[in-house]
């Protein structure tokens, strides 16, 4: 990979102190009826099958909770997807692994023309996910949080049969209170622990980090799943950052106390997650490992890729058997084999 490309490299790290992340999406949603209330500030967009497509990329451990949940889900025949290239300079994100360095249903080469044939002079940064609406080739919402919410709730017409429900009424207040921490302290832990700019910020995430990693190896050592008896949204929001985490995060971010694979429980749970379908197989170590040692430039000046860690035991025997149960709700199937054309594109040799 040609790495002169990426001079203009985007600035992520904190300049002065402890990373904060910018939280301004727009907060647009695809819901089944656009005529009832809902809390937020944007607009709401009619779900209809082949309108939209949901631009992500392998690398995005945001936009890989949204691979995830449309797989599971089988929204593959009603929300196409697009996929960025794992690099990208302060201006965009590209669809520079496509031929003709252009996505093939938009014709966008990049993520930012979608956003500006909305707002012209778009002011934020230009994230994946994003949904775009096939025809106008603009930008829809950039909520991550919401997206797979909607998935769940608000695509139920095109639901696969024998699709499971990731967000069960019953569950969703300890799921939204369970996935907030992780997110706070796990999810976006990582971060402030890689951009920090001073040690007092850098330590203070990494002890945040590391009392929630723990409060994670505990409870999954009294239970099967983050929240009920079944995968839920919680488990699809950890994951990325679970299996990011030894080749990535431990070294590059510096959360090096402990690896995935030396904690009992939570290294059973990846591995159970790791190989069901729509976890394992829709993972790029390759195009992970490339997005944060050559991107964050000023993380990794050198932009040299890290051949390792070895991750075969991702697809060893686990344990969490032992718990009894199994990761859906009787009546429901797994999802169906990867749709031809989104396969990953660089499968280790234990992923094939």
């Amino acid at each position: 990979m040609d790495k002169s490309q990426w001079k203009n490299a985007p600035q992520n790290a904190s300049t002065d102190g402890a990373f904060e992340r910018d939280t301004t999406y727009i907060e647009d949603r695809i819901v089944a009826d656009v005529d009832k209330q809902h809390a937020g500030k944007g607009e709401l967009w009619p779900v209809e099958s082949g309108r939209y497509r949901l631009m992500a990329a392998r690398a995005c451990p945001w936009a890989h909770r949204t691979i995830i949940a449309r797989r599971l889900l089988g929204l593959e025949d009603a929300i196409s997807l697009g996929l960025a290239g794992p690099t990208h300079d302060a201006d965009s994100w590209v669809f520079d692994v496509d031929p003709g360095e252009k996505d093939p249903v938009t014709g966008l080469h990049k993520l930012k023309e979608a956003y500006e044939n909305r707002f012209p002079d778009y002011p934020k940064g230009i994230t994946v996910p994003a949904i775009v609406e096939v025809g106008t080739n603009k930008v829809v919402t950039n909520w991550f949080k919401q997206i797979p919410v909607d998935f769940n709730n608000e695509w139920t017409e095109f639901h696969r049969e024998g699709s499971p429900d990731l967000y069960p009424e019953a569950l969703r207040e300890e799921i939204d209170q369970v996935s907030n921490r992780v997110y706070k302290y796990v999810n976006n832990g990582v971060y402030r622990c890689g951009f920090a700019a001073s040690q007092d910020a850098y330590e203070e995430a990494y002890y945040e980090l590391w009392e929630n990693m723990d409060w994670l190896e505990e409870r999954l050592g009294q239970q099967r799943y983050l929240v009920g008896n079944q995968i839920t949204l919680a488990d699809i929001y950890l994951y990325p950052t679970l299996v990011r985490f030894d080749p990535v995060y431990y070294g590059h971010f510096k959360a090096s106390r402990t690896k995935i694979a030396e904690m009992p429980n939570l290294r059973g749970y990846l591995q159970e997650l790791f190989q069901l379908p729509g976890f394992g197989d829709t993972t790029d170590f390759t195009e992970i490992k490339q997005h944060y040692y050559i991107t964050h430039a000023e993380v990794n000046p050198t932009g040299v890729v890290p051949l390792g860690p070895e991750l075969g035991w991702l697809v060893e025997q686990h344990d969490r058997n032992r718990f009894g149960g199994s990761p859906y709700a009787e009546g429901v199937t797994a999802p169906r084999p990867v749709r031809e054309g989104e396969e990953v594109k660089n499968p280790e040799p234990f992923q094939l």
